[in-house]
């Protein structure tokens, strides 16, 4: 089975925090386990207009792997399913709406908002195993909170969406490869980190699943 484009956004809020929630137990790929507001590409997320580009840095490291465009929509869907997911929307004001037929940026872009690129760094990337139900080939992006608007709320496909801070997260149920993104971005945070110190990933989730990983950045633009 060929692993599906995926995108997820780890929105950090004042350093301590980041955003989770509890996938449905009506899930077949990871049922019960928290994750990050993320989902797979759709087409309509290359395709549609985006004024504001991601960083330099991001786009030769997307570039490494797939082409602009597809880079390009990979980091608009993490944008667009956090939102959906969330009610949470990256992104800047212009002076008049864009316009789209893809529905699912028609509401966004009515809102006269387009997704702040901008503000996104790319950090991690992994495959889901074979002999699995579902597999992704999935980006991981990092925001700051305070360029999110809107206000929170679910649509069903997360539950028990909470901003959790890093030490409470050690307790929540999620599967490793969850764990060790959320390791890479507390140990790049860590307003103290102890000499030395580097982030807890499991040997077999880097042999396995992480295949490709960077700085963890917030851009503050």
């Amino acid at each position: 089975m060929k692993p599906v484009d995926a995108a997820s956004l780890v929105i950090v809020r004042d350093r301590r925090e980041v955003l989770m929630g509890l996938r449905s137990s009506r899930h077949v790929f990871a049922p019960q386990q928290y994750v990050f507001p993320g989902g797979r590409v759709d087409a309509g997320d290359s395709r549609v207009p985006a004024p504001f580009t991601l960083p330099v840095p991001v786009q030769r490291r997307l570039s490494r792997s797939v082409t602009a465009a597809r880079g390009r929509g990979i980091a608009m869907a993490a944008v667009r399913e956090t939102w959906e997911e969330t009610g949470l929307l990256l992104a800047r004001p212009l002076a008049s709406p864009l316009r789209t037929r893809s529905p699912g940026w028609r509401s966004f872009y009515n809102k006269g908002l387009a997704p702040a690129l901008d503000r996104v760094s790319y950090f991690a990337r992994a495959i889901t195993p074979p002999n699995n139900v579902r597999r992704f080939d999935a980006r991981f992006f990092v925001a700051d909170a305070c360029h999110c608007v809107g206000s929170l709320r679910g649509n069903g496909e997360l539950e028990n969406l909470h901003w959790v801070s890093f030490a409470d997260a050690d307790n929540l149920p999620m599967f490793g490869i969850t764990r060790a993104v959320l390791s890479l971005v507390r140990c790049a945070l860590d307003t103290a980190p102890v000499p030395g110190t580097a982030p807890e990933v499991a040997p077999e989730v880097i042999e396995r699943e992480l295949v490709e990983q960077h700085p963890v950045t917030l851009p503050s633009t």
